[in-house]
């Protein structure tokens, strides 16, 4: 599948995984970062 044609979930994710490759980011750290975005979106979701 071509990226041009994914969803943009797709897209998004990796745009996002570059961009913390590109930086060298510990995994950890991503992880942990993740979290708080996650719980911040369903936060925006229930609202």
């Amino acid at each position: 599948m071509s990226l041009e044609n994914a969803p943009e979930e797709i897209k998004l994710a990796v745009d996002l995984i570059m961009l913390l490759e590109q930086h060298e980011i510990a995994p950890e750290v991503v992880l942990k970062a993740l979290e708080i975005v996650k719980r911040d979106f369903e936060k925006k979701l229930e609202a």
